[in-house]
């Protein structure tokens, strides 16, 4: 049965709402997180990141109400919108607008001083093509520009050859859809 590591703040009850929405069954497993509980070596095995909520699905651990609520509403059929992929599509060229409207006007995500938000920015951007198409970076030109200084930075490429150190599986076949999305083939009545 599902674990639902849980209190009473705003995020777990978005998760809360789901679960009783879905009348998915559940087991509720209170973290107290005044009290320290969410630190306890028992729960960190659910959620390293010590936060709830957080589920435990038979050995499925998923934790962060969004990732939580997604998972759930895959697994159970229940709550998607119409035709989601398309959304997805929608909401990635939604975001990437906003993004390049804010630096048509700012050097960086924050102002005009390169910091972590830049980096985070960066990690997904770069792939914006692979994820909107060829023509993203023709769409989105101020995006382009930041990846591409970013990118121009030494310690840019160093990053990326990181996982050059090591064979990584590349094959998106049966075995890594399993591993990778194996909580989409479990159907919930």
């Amino acid at each position: 049965m599902l674990k639902f590591y849980f209190n009473g703040a705003p995020n777990p009850n978005k998760v809360a709402l789901f679960l009783e929405e879905s009348g998915l069954p559940y087991e509720l497993v209170p973290v107290d997180t005044r009290k320290g509980d969410q630190f306890k070596p028992e729960f960190l095995k659910v959620n390293p990141n010590g936060k709830v909520p957080a589920i435990d699905d038979d050995g499925v651990f998923v934790f962060d109400s969004n990732a939580i609520l997604l998972y759930l509403a895959e697994k159970t059929g229940k709550f998607l919108p119409p035709n989601t992929h398309n959304r997805y599509q929608y909401e990635a060229h939604r975001h990437y607008k906003i993004l390049d409207d804010h630096l048509a006007k700012s050097r960086y995500m924050v102002g005009d001083t390169y910091t972590i938000v830049d980096m985070a920015f960066w990690g997904w951007a770069r792939l914006a093509p692979f994820v909107l198409g060829d023509d993203a970076y023709t769409k989105y030109p101020n995006v382009k520009r930041l990846v591409d200084e970013v990118s121009a930075r030494p310690a840019a490429p160093r990053a990326i050859a990181l996982k050059d150190k090591f064979t990584f599986k590349a094959e998106m076949d049966d075995e890594a859809r399993n591993f990778m999305f194996g909580h989409l083939k479990t159907k919930a009545a």
